[in-house]
């Protein structure tokens, strides 16, 4: 395997696993870092679809237990089933509007200056939210706790992700919070929620995309997809410790300096982003 190939491999592994979970866009980064490696072709695309699935197995073996109780559960416990239903409702908008616009996003807003413009916009929501939040305004302590209606809210608020550099996990966790969610509930159901969405939306681009397979990036993918999986799962660990006395204000000013990074980069030509 191509030495600079592998490299790539790792470095935006380990860009998708550090940044799929945190408040502060996955995707964008993954735009970003395949434009400044010259890995953004439609191979490239499949690439991601692959390290994502990587970095969403990351949360299944994390809660396997709490996935496995769930399913074993499905025919005798109702909080068994109201937790699928809760995701499957969730899940519902942003697949609907994903099929429907999503061939449209990809033409106009897949470029990092877009992306650039929505770290900074969703870096202001962030804080915006954290300004507002308090313990008063908490319903919802628990995923077991939530409602259909808290689902279908959240499943709203994830459908904005789909505007390159908002952030699923952003939008998912900071609505949540906006709805009523405890920081931890708002969080964890971002996580589980993260199974069926990144599962759907990578089967569904591996086939359209099936012709551009080889065997030849079976290592390739193995790679990345390893290193997308190990980076998740430290980088989960790490944010459950960290709300238990933080809050999300880091990851705004992230975006925002990040975001300003970016456009200012692009409108002086010190880099030149490609597909921008």
């Amino acid at each position: 395997m191509d030495i600079a190939l592998l490299l790539k491999a790792i470095i935006l592994g380990l860009v998708e696993g550090l940044t799929e979970f945190l408040p502060i866009s996955s995707t964008g980064h993954l735009i970003l870092a395949g434009d400044l490696l010259d890995f953004n072709d439609e191979k490239g695309k499949i690439f991601e679809m692959v390290i994502q699935t990587g970095a969403m197995l990351a949360i299944v073996w994390e809660y396997r237990v709490r996935f496995l109780s769930v399913l074993s559960g499905l025919g005798s416990r109702v909080e068994a089933r109201r937790f699928v239903f809760n995701l499957m409702v969730a899940f519902m908008p942003a697949a609907v509007l994903g099929l429907t616009f999503g061939k449209y996003i990809k033409a106009y807003l897949f470029k990092p200056v877009p992306v650039a413009l929505a770290f900074i916009v969703g870096g202001l929501i962030i804080l915006w939210v954290e300004r507002r939040a308090t313990p008063t305004r908490v319903r919802v302590e628990s995923v077991d706790s939530m409602s259909w209606k808290d689902a279908l809210k959240i499943g709203c608020a994830q459908a904005l992700a789909l505007i390159p550099g908002t952030s699923r996990s952003g939008a998912t966790i900071i609505g949540g919070m906006l709805f009523g969610l405890s920081r931890r509930a708002a969080t964890e159901f971002s996580f589980f929620l993260a199974v069926p969405t990144l599962v759907a939306a990578g089967a569904y681009d591996l086939y359209k995309n099936r012709a551009l397979l080889s065997m030849d990036d079976l290592g390739l993918f193995a790679v990345g997809f390893v290193t997308a999986f190990l980076a998740a799962f430290l980088c989960v660990r790490w944010l459950l410790r960290y709300i238990i006395s933080h809050d999300f204000t880091i990851f705004a000013w992230y975006r925002i300096v990040f975001g300003f990074v970016v456009i200012a980069t692009a409108w002086t030509g010190v880099v030149n982003w490609t597909a921008g």
